[in-house]
């Protein structure tokens, strides 16, 4: 009991600003060295630049890993391989060469035998994706000749001619077009890890994945927290950034004690959203007008302060530094009463 008393907060103490300095000091010492995931040819970010991606709450990592765990009976080398095999997106220019001939408004895609059968793709299979793109093709050998329909036109109007640009964005579509696998996750390698195989992959698409009957949706994770919010809510979320920061942190061998990183997870998603901790996230919405203004944009904060007559109830730490007054939190925070008695 003593021990659980003495771990106990103190009332008003600063948590943030200790939070702040216990992450901010270890982080200036990290190397911007990147870290090579094992087996994905990926040079995923780590230290100082994946640090500031999570607490900047980008929409997208710079190299987004995903990793898929698989059920009991595919857990082993063979069946994670084919797995793997099945997940990996490959794009039409991956086993054809995509060409648009504007002279006679055709497209003519040609299949690469040796890169079809390295990436499993058949002729067949590469005919029948194209079938839903137009609604005339003429096959000659390995070369396909597909001809644009015609745009559609509102009604009570003739329909419009082929154009060029109409077959340009037609063949810029064509070699966009997913033949096998899934959009948005690529290069996928197997990895051995605690007595099981799993997937690891380039990309993020986690409900694409999820789909497959091997993989596990209890155990699919990816180090896009933006995609864990909008697949898995707001909690999954708070865990995410919680352990990608742990994450950065152990990589260093740098000790950052938990609570400190709860702090800071639970400040970015307890609107309900992931919010960054900068001048349009945490920062740029505190109460006070001087705390707002002494981040960043002093000026434009100013300015809209006298706009709309903004009242400053010197609330925070800034602004009562800036003003010159006790700050509140610690013992500035508290207030002594005296019983003055009289003989």
């Amino acid at each position: 009991m003593y021990k659980k008393l003495r771990s106990a907060i103190a009332p008003y103490e600063a948590v943030g600003v200790v939070a702040a300095q216990s992450i901010g000091e270890p982080g200036t010492q990290m190397t911007m060295r990147t870290f090579h995931y094992a087996g994905v040819a990926e040079h995923v970010p780590t230290g100082l630049p994946r640090l500031i991606e999570i607490v900047d709450a980008k929409k997208e990592p710079k190299k987004p890993i995903i990793d898929i765990y698989l059920k009991k009976e595919y857990r082993s080398e063979a069946e994670a391989e084919k797995v793997a095999r099945e997940l990996s997106s490959v794009f039409v220019s991956d086993i054809a060469d995509v060409e648009d001939d504007l002279q006679n408004l055709t497209v003519d895609i040609t299949y690469l035998e040796k890169d079809g059968k390295a990436l499993g793709v058949s002729f067949a299979a590469l005919r029948k994706v194209l079938e839903d793109s137009s609604s005339k093709l003429k096959v000659s050998d390995n070369v396909i000749t597909l001809y644009p329909k015609k745009v559609k036109a509102k009604e009570g109007e003739k329909e419009k001619e082929v154009t060029a640009r109409s077959v340009r964005k037609l063949t810029n579509r064509i070699k966009d077009g997913i033949v096998k696998g899934v959009r948005g996750i690529h290069r996928a390698v197997v990895v051995k890890g605690d007595g099981e195989y799993f997937v690891r992959a380039a990309g993020f698409n986690v409900l694409g994945a999820m789909e497959h009957p091997a993989v596990d949706p209890k155990r699919i994770y990816t180090n896009n927290i933006k995609e864990i919010e909008r697949v898995f809510g707001i909690d999954a979320a708070r865990n995410a950034v919680l352990k990608e920061i742990t994450d950065v942190m152990n990589m260093q061998n740098l000790y950052v004690d938990t609570r400190h990183i709860m702090l800071i997870s639970d400040a970015m998603t307890n609107s309900g959203k992931v919010r960054s901790i900068g001048r349009h996230g945490l920062s740029g919405q505190k109460v006070g007008v001087l705390g707002r203004a002494a981040f960043e944009e002093t000026v434009k904060h100013l300015i809209n302060a006298a706009a709309f007559s903004d009242e400053e109830r010197l609330v925070g730490v800034t602004e009562n530094i800036i003003v010159g007054q006790t700050v509140p939190v610690g013992t500035g925070k508290i207030r002594l009463a005296m019983s003055h008695k009289t003989k």
